[in-house]
């Protein structure tokens, strides 16, 4: 199958200009001005930009928490993130306590084989490390192409990890190559002020932002780096929420360290203030880190802006307010009487590259070139997934999407793919949509009409990271 996209604005993180581009069977093969190639196909994008598909380092399809499941599979949540213009994904699986790194593997494999819609990588959650299993992680990066390990600093019990363990992880990829992610607030702290809040009483969902405060992750975040820095390896930031952690990671960065962050859309667009009334409808908004005051938005736009922060994924975790989709367990119910039992996560996926279109470049006059690196160049460059996805380039998979600046679109969960009953960013019109959605050439989505298939998207084995600087 060959596409023809003619008389499109072609945008990379650092090119912007007017040319065709030739796509034959998976790849781009030729660009250029006025091709005259004969094509199965031609697409028009007068008048759109052109650009590379959007990567979602950071998404939890089916992740059990909590006593129930997020409630988006490979599939469901594929396919909206390719609605969205996201063409590619990196999921995490979990090495539960007990379970060797071998069985976390080939259990996300199992989720996802023969139901996502566009490619995917996978990470792997470390919440044991003794140190016959460090071979493992060698074969992890070397056979599987799992290049990134995450690790810890919360969840006592179930993820959290100390201090040697993080340490022992990072000494190995300075062996190995690979690239270590960290979750980082303190969670020993977080679990005493839990308990303290609920033996006074206090149960309602906001609550969950209480009892973890900013300065948890801030301290979390300088002692991730200060580990980093002792075994001389990069370290990845995940879902950077607060002014203060970012802080540490552009003073890192100041001193010229590895250091890397990425925050998401709801730190960003959504506040503490959407629900400190203490009502359970606060349930939609849990997640962890907590969404902080609406002060600390702009701290991080800027962020974004001038590279304090390299990356804008998701944490997409969908769990539904009510019984569950279409039958399936309660789950943020599962916190009624209880803000620590309420399943912590947010839907995202599908509205990523909506969102930081209108907030970067229609609301605070960002380049396309910056939108671009924020979400797909930079997330493949640091994730192993450069040049053949991240960028438009003879020889890369032809992940592109035809953005269509002047077509509106509403955010609801009305008419969005995700599988989940809510969404946060409820009727908030955007400026800017895709009109096409390919995946290595392949239509996936035109306008809101999904023409896709399950199963046609590869799991990726991806290289070493490639680190970016200011």
């Amino acid at each position: 199958m060959s596409t023809l996209i003619t008389n499109g604005r072609i945008i990379t993180a650092e090119q912007d200009y007017v040319a065709d581009i030739y796509v034959e069977d998976e790849t781009i093969t030729t660009i250029g001005k006025g091709l005259k190639i004969r094509a199965d196909r031609t697409i028009d994008a007068a008048g759109c930009y052109v650009i590379p598909g959007g990567i979602d380092v950071h998404t939890h399809m089916e992740l059990p928490f909590g006593g129930t499941a997020a409630s988006d599979d490979f599939e469901t949540g594929t396919i909206a993130a390719a609605h969205g213009g996201t063409t590619c994904i990196v999921d995490f699986a979990v090495q539960s306590r007990g379970t060797n790194m071998r069985q976390a593997f080939e259990t996300w494999l199992r989720k996802s084989e023969g139901r996502a819609v566009v490619d995917y990588g996978l990470h792997l959650i470390l919440t044991e490390l003794p140190d016959d299993w460090l071979p493992d992680m060698d074969a992890m990066v070397k056979r599987e192409g799992v290049t990134s390990f995450k690790l810890f600093t919360a969840y006592p019990g179930v993820f959290m990890v100390d201090d040697a363990t993080i340490y022992k992880a990072m000494r190995r990829t300075a062996e190995n190559g690979a690239l270590i992610c960290m979750h980082a607030e303190n969670g020993g702290v977080i679990d005493l002020l839990v308990k303290r809040m609920l033996a006074e009483g206090k149960t309602t969902p906001n609550v969950h932002a209480l009892s973890r405060p900013a300065t948890a992750e801030q301290e979390a975040t300088h002692r991730v780096i200060a580990l980093s820095e002792m075994a001389g390896v990069p370290v990845y930031i995940v879902h950077v929420s607060s002014h203060l952690a970012m802080e540490q990671i552009r003073e890192a960065r100041d001193r010229g360290l590895p250091v890397y962050g990425e925050t998401c859309p709801q730190y960003l667009f959504l506040a503490y203030e959407d629900y400190a009334d203490g009502s359970f409808n606060g349930a939609k908004y849990v997640c962890s880190p907590p969404i902080r005051e609406r002060s600390n938005q702009e701290f991080l736009w800027k962020a974004l802006a001038v590279d304090d922060l390299q990356a804008v994924s998701t944490d997409h975790c969908p769990f539904c307010m009510k019984e569950g989709y279409k039958g399936l367990p309660r789950q943020k119910e599962l916190g009624k009487d209880d803000f620590s039992k309420i399943p912590n996560g947010l839907p995202g996926v599908e509205n990523r590259l909506h969102l930081l279109y209108e907030g970067g470049v229609v609301k605070r006059g960002w380049s396309m070139n910056r939108f671009v690196q924020l979400v797909s160049t930079a997330p493949a460059k640091l994730m192993g997934l450069f040049p053949k996805k991240g960028t438009i380039a003879i020889g890369s998979d032809a992940d592109i999407v035809v953005w269509d600046p002047k077509r509106k679109y509403t955010i609801t969960a009305k008419t969005h793919f995700m599988r989940v009953d809510y969404n946060p960013y409820e009727q908030m019109t955007v400026s800017g949509s895709p009109s096409y959605v390919l995946s290595r050439g392949k239509a996936v989505f035109e306008g809101d009409a999904f023409k896709g298939k399950a199963g046609y998207g590869r799991y990726i084995k991806r290289g070493q990271y490639n680190l970016i600087g200011r």
